[in-house]
């Protein structure tokens, strides 16, 4: 990789650098946060790296770039990057699918155990120096489904077998024997999405943000899913249809929500999820490690030298299905 030129989009003082500099101590790099700092070295490009630049600044500096044999993008969710230049171009995607598996995976749990154990009851009590007992609900024995039964639905679904839960999955390509994977008894195709729905105590929605998926959890699954049911949201906002949560959650149709996801970020002051009793709300942080930026671009490096090995890179997008 030390014929190549990589182009970062980002603030060349973000504290991952002088790392990044330090591996690839070989490879000529240009830093920056606007579309003059690359012009003229943009014919020599041969990486682009979108490490937090906006899509204007991403589209501008592809335009530029004739030469370009592979693009990166940190962030898993690829709906802010997938420009039609980009989706029609030949050169290769790729995104940080795994980084942050693990850290929702937790998270999805997390949320499991707050409404199964009623942890905002036991707080407010405690609170009010309230001494009330009441029942819990034991995960064991309790059916997750998992909309979107990818990389982060696997790391849902390690953590939910572990409490002894039995798991459902849907997915683009579904194969009814889960393709030979142990940890689900089923997997689902998104035309089945509500006959899963309606077995299940949780549904976790992990899907990418699709034209397939944009909407696809809505009234119709609201009112298919039990009413002690829990949906919990660490895909994309819009994958659900907001007002219908909404309804169902104020209405009682449903249990509760945990979300770390929404249609606008940051939710806007005044917002229904804000005064809610049965939600769990998180500010699109539930992946946000202490060393999140620091596995993202150690990610970065191990495809860089893939790539000057000339390996074939890790989690390739098929840019034309969106993930």
């Amino acid at each position: 990789m030390s014929n190549n030129l990589l182009f970062i989009l980002a603030d060349p003082n973000e504290p991952q650098f002088p790392r990044l500099r330090r591996e690839l101590a070989d490879v000529s790099l240009v830093i920056g946060k606007s579309a003059d700092v690359f012009a003229n070295r943009a014919e020599e490009a041969t990486v682009l790296f979108n490490w937090s630049g906006s899509l204007g600044l991403f589209k501008q500096v592809f335009a530029m770039c004739r030469n370009l044999r592979w693009v990166h993008s940190r962030s898993v969710g690829l709906e802010r990057t997938l420009f039609p230049e980009l989706v029609q171009s030949a050169v290769p995607l790729t995104n940080g699918v795994g980084v942050f598996s693990a850290a929702l995976g937790e998270f999805a749990l997390g949320a499991m155990l707050y409404f199964a154990k009623d942890f905002r009851r036991l707080i407010r009590n405690q609170q009010t120096e309230l001494w009330e007992e009441f029942d819990v609900v034991r995960l064991a024995g309790q059916t997750v489904g998992i909309v979107g039964y990818g990389d982060i639905g696997n790391a849902v679904a390690s953590r939910a077998r572990a409490m002894g839960m039995r798991v459902l999955g849907l997915k683009r390509h579904a194969s009814p024997d889960g393709g030979g994977d142990s940890l689900v008894e089923r997997v689902y195709s998104p035309d089945q999405r509500r006959e899963m729905i309606a077995q299940c105590d949780y549904v976790v929605v992990a899907t990418p943000l699709t034209r397939e998926t944009r909407g696809m959890m809505g009234e119709e699954e609201f009112a298919a899913m039990k009413r002690t049911a829990v949906v919990i949201n660490i895909g994309r906002g819009p994958i659900i249809d907001e007002t219908a949560l909404i309804r169902a959650l104020t209405g009682g149709r449903i249990k509760g929500a945990a979300l770390d996801v929404f249609d606008t970020e940051p939710l806007p002051p005044g917002h229904s999820f804000y005064k809610m009793e049965n939600v769990l709300l998180s500010p699109h942080c539930a992946d946000h490690t202490a060393d999140w930026l620091d596995n993202a671009m150690q990610f970065f490096i191990e495809q860089c030298r893939r790539f000057q090995k000339g390996e074939p890179l890790l989690h390739v997008v098929d840019k034309r299905l969106g993930y």
